[in-house]
């Protein structure tokens, strides 16, 4: 190798560089012969999954108290708010003004109304096979759902009910959210159609009746974690300033509403519902 002299370079600077240039070449040839660790690929747990099972994120409506408008500004919320991929379905008798990139599938007429066709979701011949994420549409999603997903992939999750507010110990649940593996559950469905009539006299409503079938089921089920779900009159907002004005319930007074971490669905159950809500954030976050 060819000597390099650099003009004005001391004997003493020329002996230094050349040490230095040594030491440095040996490092380099050092570090090439050190084995490289393989990446490190972290999955969630249901990225096994995402190849061979659908992910739905599924709505109902039935007959007129909810317009096509719910259902598409829950379609909105979801785009914004969930990175997993997945197929927005709604359940409905009534196509019409619903978003074309929404997936129809038409309510067969089972004899029952309103929310009493949820048990439906647990047919074991349910049109959809794939991880199911129910909700209401009177929810106003604000912020990333992923974790609704993750929470126990291979269990039925749902709310623990809103009374838990008055009462801590209230360990009923509360179907505004649901997420579980379609066709697992069929015995709920089956079991209510088999006299549906019954049923819906005895239970108050289809919550009821699911936790009746589902709650015995130890190991089956779990609850989502009472801070990722709220409720907006009784939890996120003051009950105290509901009030009947006019032909409907509401709040006496806007406000912002509590803002818990982890939070991503506030829950609008009864009124008023989010179309009458004149707060500020649910007008910014209900689109």
């Amino acid at each position: 190798m060819a000597k390099i002299y650099i003009e004005g370079e001391t004997k003493d600077e020329r002996k230094a560089r050349k040490e230095a240039d040594k030491l440095r070449k040996e490092k380099e040839k050092a570090q090439k012969n050190v084995p490289q660790p393989e990446p490190v690929v972290v999955q969630s747990p249901i990225s096994k999954q995402d190849l061979t099972t659908k992910n739905y994120i599924v709505c109902l409506k039935h007959g007129s108290k909810y317009s096509a408008e719910y259902v598409n500004r829950l379609y909105n919320m979801t785009k914004r708010h969930c990175t997993i991929p997945f197929e927005f379905v709604c359940f409905t008798d009534d196509i019409r003004d619903i978003d074309p990139n929404v997936r129809i599938i038409k309510l067969k007429d089972i004899g029952v109304s309103g929310w009493w066709y949820k048990p439906m979701f647990f047919d074991k011949n349910l049109e959809l096979d794939g991880n199911i994420l129910y909700f209401d549409l009177d929810v106003v999603i604000y912020d990333n759902i992923d974790k609704l997903w993750l929470h126990a992939p291979d269990k039925f999750s749902i709310i623990r009910d809103f009374n838990r507010s008055i009462r801590h110990d209230w360990n009923h649940f509360n179907s505004s959210v649901f997420m579980f593996r379609s066709r697992t559950l069929g015995y709920v469905y089956d079991n209510f159609v088999k006299d549906h009539g019954a049923h819906i006299r005895r239970f108050h409503g289809d919550q009821d009746w699911i936790y009746a079938q589902i709650k015995p089921e130890k190991g089956t089920w779990t609850f989502f974690p009472d801070n990722w779900i709220q409720s907006y009159k009784w939890e996120m907002r003051d009950r105290r300033d509901l009030a009947k004005i006019g032909n409907h319930r509401n709040f006496t007074v806007k406000a912002k509403p509590k803002l818990i971490k982890g939070c991503c669905v506030a829950v609008f159950q009864g009124e008023p519902h989010p179309h009458q809500c004149e707060d500020e954030w649910v007008i910014e976050n209900w689109q």
